[in-house]
Parts: C-alpha cells; sequence; structure tokens
C-alpha cells in the first residue's frame, strides 16, 4: 500500500469506531460488511509497516495473546454491591415505604431497569481510554480479565471525556442466539453443552485465550458508575443518557416512576414480554433516581438501601414423562430424552427435554410415567426439575439405559470415570449419518443445501456411504430422490464442488476428530504445513503446538493410526478435497525458519503487534518455551519464560534488537 502518515492511521482507526458502533451498539450499519472488512484490512496492514504506532485501544488490538497462568487479582476503588432480593410485589411497596420513611417528604423517582442475566464487570477508563476490566468477584476484589474485555464489540475502547479517571460498570451477557449456536457447536464436539447463556458468558469470560473469548460474540449493557473523576451527573436517568452518548449500548427498557404502584404495573409488563427478548433476563431493578437521595440512603455492608431487585419466579409447569427415547451422536454417544406430553411454557409448546446421562437420571429418580415439574433452564432450555413422587400410582417403569446400541445393536460402553454411554461401532448407521451432516455443516465444509434431511435421504437410499462419497454424487442420483428437480440438484452440486477449496483446517474440524474444534483445526493446519506431515506426527510432535495439549494430541495421532479413518481420507483426496493451507503473507524473509516466543511488557507495540510482525517476516510464534524455540524476544519483567529459555540456551534478544531486526530489510 502507499506510504501513511500517523495522522492518517488516527482517522482511520476513528471511523473503524464509528462504523463498528453503528453495527455492534445501534445495530443500524452505514457500510456494507465488505467496505468495513476492506477498511480494517487498510488498517492492519498500515499498522503492520509501523507497528511503532500501533496503541491498545486500536481497533485491531481487540483480540490479544493468549495468558500466561491465572488471572490477576484487582481491589476495586469503590466496592461493587451486590442487591437485596425482592420475589412479591408487598416487597416492593415495603422497600418503598422503608425509602420514604427515610427520605421523608422529599419527592422520590424511581428508575426501572431489566435485570440482565449475565456477570457484572468494571471498566476502567483514564482520560477516555479503555484501561482495565475486572470481574465482580467478592464485590470488594476482582480479577484483571483486560484481554478478553477488549475483545466485546459492544465495549469502546475510547470514550470522549477528558476525566482523569472513569469507572463503567454493567453485565457481560451472551445473546441467546450466540448461546445457542455456541452450544450447538459444543454438541457437535462432543462436549457438554452450558445450562445458560450466564454460565456461557461467565466461562467465555474466563478463557486464558482471547480468542476464544472473542469468537463467543458477547455483549455489553452498561448501567451504573464507580469512581469519575470530574464528572457531575445527578441522577440514574442522566447517567444512562450520558453513557449512550459515550457510545456505550444502554438498555433501551429502563422508565421512571413517580409511584410505587406505577413501578409494579411496569414490572408485570415483562411477566409474559421478557419470552420474546434476544437475551435473558431474572428480573428488574428499581432505584432511586436521584444521586443525592442515593448518598442520603447510604448501604449496609453488602447491599445499597436506595435499589432492589425484583427476581422473576422461574415459569414450571406440570406434564408427564410419556417415554425416554437415545439419540446417538457422531461420537457414539447415547443421550436420553424425556419425551413429554405436550405443555405450553414460557411460550412456546414443550415436548421433550434432555435427561443429559444415566447419573442424572438416577439422581432424580425420573421414571417413565411420572408427573414431573419442568421450567426452562436460563428461560432456554427445557430440564425437568423434580418428578412428583407423591402421585405415583406404581405403574411408573424405572429406567435402564440400553446395553445395546439403538441404531446398530452392537454393546455399548462406559469408560471408567465418564457420565457417557457410546457405541464404538464405526459402522453405526445413526453415527455415520451425524458424522456426514456435520461434516457439511457451516463451520466444517460449509456445504450450502446439504441438511439433515438429504444427508438421511442419501444414506437410506443407499447413495452414499460416508462422507467422501458426497463427492461422487451424480445429477441422476439426485433426480431420483423425492423434491428435487433440475435446478435444486445443480445446488447441491455446485456446493459441493466448492467446499473443495475450503483448505485443511476445516476439513480437519469436518472429519469430527474429537476434541478438535474448528479453531483447534485451524491451528493444526497451520503449524503442520500440510495432511501428510500431520498423519505422520506423533503426541510428541503436537504437544510442541500453542494451545494442543496431551488429550487433543493423542486424539489426532489415534484419528489417523486408525484404517477406517485413514480410508476415509484417502478417498477425499482422490476426490479432489484440497489439503492444503492458505500461504501467509510475508513482507521478507527475516524470521523464516525461527520459532518465536515473546515475553514480557514490550514499550514500542503489543505483544501481538510483535507476534504480527514475526509472522509477516516468515516465521512463526508460541507461547510456551520448547526444546523447537529458537529464539525469545524479551521485554520488560519476563517471568519464567526467561529463565526457561536461558536455562535450555535459547537465545534471547532484548526489545531493541528486536527493533533493528524489523528494521533490517
Amino acid at each position: 500500500m502507499c506510504e501513511v502518515t500517523e495522522k492518517q492511521i488516527k482517522e482511520l482507526r476513528h471511523k473503524i469506531e464509528e462504523l463498528s458502533y453503528q453495527y455492534y451498539t445501534l445495530d443500524a450499519p452505514t457500510v456494507s460488511d465488505y467496505e468495513y472488512d476492506m477498511l480494517y484490512r487498510q488498517l492492519e496492514q498500515a499498522e503492520k509497516a509501523h507497528p511503532e504506532w500501533i496503541t491498545p485501544d486500536s481497533p485491531t488490538q481487540r483480540v490479544g495473546s493468549k495468558l500466561a497462568g491465572g488471572f490477576a487479582k484487582y481491589t476495586h476503588d469503590q466496592p461493587m454491591l451486590s442487591l437485596g432480593d425482592v420475589f412479591s410485589d408487598d416487597e416492593v411497596r415495603e422497600f418503598d415505604a422503608r425509602v420514604r420513611a427515610e427520605l421523608r417528604s422529599t419527592p422520590i423517582q424511581y428508575v426501572v431497569e431489566l435485570k440482565i442475566d449475565g456477570l457484572a464487570v468494571n471498566l476502567i477508563y483514564e482520560k477516555g481510554r479503555f484501561v482495565r476490566g475486572v470481574t465482580r468477584g467478592d464485590g470488594r476484589v476482582g480479577e484483571d480479565i483486560t484481554h478478553n474485555v477488549r475483545t466485546i464489540r459492544t465495549i469502546p475502547l475510547r470514550i470522549p471525556t477528558t476525566a482523569a479517571h472513569v469507572e463503567i460498570r454493567g453485565e457481560v451477557y451472551m445473546p441467546i442466539g450466540s448461546f445457542q449456536i455456541l452450544n450447538e457447536q459444543r454438541l457437535a464436539d462432543g462436549m457438554e453443552p452450558f445450562a445458560n447463556p450466564r454460565n456461557a458468558a461467565a466461562g467465555s469470560l474466563r478463557q486464558q485465550d482471547p480468542q476464544i473469548t472473542a469468537e463467543r460474540k458477547l455483549a455489553f449493557f452498561a448501567y451504573a458508575v464507580g469512581g469519575m473523576d470530574g464528572l457531575v451527573i445527578s441522577s440514574q436517568a442522566e447517567l444512562l443518557q450520558q453513557l449512550q452518548t459515550w457510545h456505550f449500548q444502554v438498555n433501551p427498557e429502563y422508565r421512571v416512576f413517580f409511584t410505587i404502584e406505577d413501578v409494579i404495573d411496569y414490572i408485570h409488563t415483562w411477566d409474559e414480554k421478557r419470552d420474546s427478548l434476544g437475551y435473558a433476563t431474572d428480573g428488574m431493578v428499581i432505584k432511586v433516581n436521584a444521586f443525592s437521595q442515593q448518598r442520603q440512603l447510604g448501604n449496609t455492608v453488602k447491599i445499597p438501601r436506595w435499589a432492589i431487585a425484583y427476581k422473576f419466579p422461574p415459569e414450571q409447569v406440570k406434564t408427564q414423562v410419556a417415554d425416554i427415547s437415545i439419540s446417538v451422536g457422531r461420537t457414539g454417544v447415547l443421550t436420553p430424552t424425556a419425551d413429554l406430553k405436550p405443555v405450553s411454557l414460557a411460550g412456546t409448546i414443550v415436548k421433550r427435554a434432555t435427561l443429559h446421562n444415566e447419573d442424572y437420571i438416577a439422581e432424580k429418580d425420573i421414571r417413565i410415567g411420572d408427573t414431573v415439574i419442568i421450567q426452562k433452564a436460563g428461560e432456554i432450555i427445557p430440564e425437568v426439575v423434580r418428578a412428583i413422587t407423591s402421585v405415583r400410582t406404581g405403574s411408573e417403569q424405572v429406567y435402564r439405559m440400553p446395553t445395546q446400541c439403538p441404531s446398530c445393536g452392537k454393546m455399548v460402553v462406559r469408560v471408567t470415570g465418564e457420565a457417557a454411554i457410546r457405541c464404538v461401532n464405526p459402522a453405526c448407521p445413526a453415527m455415520i449419518a451425524e458424522q456426514v451432516i456435520h461434516f457439511t455443516s457451516r463451520q466444517a465444509m460449509n456445504i450450502d443445501g446439504v441438511g439433515d434431511a438429504l444427508v438421511r435421504q442419501l444414506l437410506e437410499h443407499q447413495l452414499i456411504r460416508d462422507a467422501a462419497d458426497l463427492y461422487t454424487l451424480q445429477k441422476e442420483q439426485l433426480l431420483s430422490l423425492e423434491g428435487y428437480g433440475e435446478k435444486a440438484a445443480d445446488n447441491v452440486l455446485g456446493a459441493i464442488e466448492k467446499s473443495k477449496v475450503v483448505g485443511l483446517g476445516r476439513v480437519l474440524f469436518a472429519l469430527g476428530i474429537r476434541f478438535v474444534g474448528a479453531k483447534t483445526g485451524q491451528v493444526l493446519a497451520e503449524h503442520m504445513g500440510s495432511l501428510a506431515g500431520l498423519r505422520k506426527a506423533t503426541e510428541e510432535e503436537l504437544m510442541v503446538i500453542p494451545d494442543i495439549g496431551p488429550r487433543t494430541a493423542k486424539s489426532v495421532v489415534s484419528f489417523f493410526h486408525d484404517e477406517e479413518n485413514q480410508r476415509l481420507v484417502d478417498k477425499l483426496v482422490r476426490a479432489g478435497v484440497q489439503m492444503t493451507v492458505p500461504e501467509k503473507m510475508v513482507i521478507n524473509h527475516t524470521f523464516v525458519g525461527e520459532l518465536v516466543v515473546v515475553t514480557g511488557k514490550l514499550a514500542s507495540f503489543s505483544r501481538k503487534a510483535a507476534e504480527q510482525a514475526v509472522v509477516l517476516r516468515g516465521g512463526s510464534c508460541s507461547s510456551t518455551v520448547t526444546k523447537k524455540t529458537t529464539l525469545l524476544v524479551c521485554g520488560s519483567d519476563p517471568g519464567s519464560k526467561y529463565d526457561k529459555a536461558k536455562k535450555m540456551g535459547v537465545p534471547i534478544i532484548r526489545e531493541e534488537e528486536f527493533q533493528a531486526r524489523l528494521q533490517d530489510e
């Protein structure tokens, strides 16, 4: 690209920040995704050419390096108090009576906000620049999760204020759409799904790798401040308006009321409406609006006296377990599901509820024919709360998990230490169907138009036996299926042909190797470079790759040593599926052949920028020092990596020498 100035880079950052705010916070994009991507790429290239101008608040720095060790503790400047809970209208009225008794004849306004079911976080800004994100913790001491908070697109990295120090508090949450996609992916990877969006958000924020957090599509609603040097705001309603002008996402459903009866009426308008929201809520927060009155009311040791949380009761209904059925997943796991007498729950008709595994059924003593209480876990997933044993008639049947696979009839096994019961027959029809469905899925080969129904049709008519057979399908075969005409058949064949060039990383994920998700597939592909190299790799060779642990390494080696899997991969190669890795952009070859670890605090740029500079010059980077490490780039406070590199005789250079090498073009 043409030479750019530092001023032009700053202007480009500002433009991208504004477009991100319009897209992620306002949900009102003003340019196409392509135009945004081109601007973002332009900024990336400009910063690669000038790493000395990269700043922590640049849009390119939202995803940082993987953390080493746990999260550092951080003491809040002002405690993050929890709210007292109430569960009835009378308790809300009692709260109002206490407030009015304390404030006497002073007029009172209340602000009522939806209580978002997520994780409370404190964001710290200095002179308008985001510098730290901290969990609530115990209210006084939280965990520093700055690297992960930076990945959340609805959190601005800069705000238009000159205040020396501002703490913005709010809730990190996972939208229901993101939650459902994540759980589908975890099930596809043979992992337990998250119980609810709150657990998913909390688990995502505590990831050691910010890239994983970024992929989870978290969001943030701002609703409070901690310390705020140099700012004068008089009320909660005024604060929410100020937060919006600073480009924070503020939940739009807040209202201001003068009487507690109006507050109660508003709360109950959400009894049914809350089921239609795109995020999980578990109540309403009622706050005295004026900050002067909040200060007058004060706090107890744990909770404010000027606010309460009205908790929605979980909607529970009675129904009957008509039967318990078993599904077989692509990894062979047998999952029991309660087939229920249909019942309306939280706005939907519920007919089934997962029973997870054998231990879950035994622990809750759920029997066929039982009358049970069900609710939606996190208001999303139907779950059986308990069986009503007092109404049993004696006709209920104790359920036993099958000893044979319901699909293929082969004996099933339960590995010691695991809750899952598995079919281990590689020719099991149910497993094959799920494997092919996974192979065609969006994050795998992304074969548009080849979904569950078509896969099952193809297997039923014996037109395919495995995923590789998709690439030998003929138009005449598709036309023989019910519902497929010329155009539909052409579209399917075109999508299959297009999938041949998705690259090795996605192929590895599509193959369904246990513990190899979409990201791990890309990591394996980039570091091994080819299918041939991966097929010959040992567990020890794989474990030196960042993010590849013993469990994954063992699974990959075992997969490629299996004769049936080898046959499948060979069929894919013969069909023309490309097992290649797209070439990385390289501006010179300064670090060709080098495996570099960057450690410590760098003065001129972030660790991620330093690693990008290495990759752009032909090298590779790792987060751990091993026998394959060829160079350690060392900033201040390097820690244990420096000691380990020195002990192993790994060459070590300081930041000044690293910068000199970057300039040696």
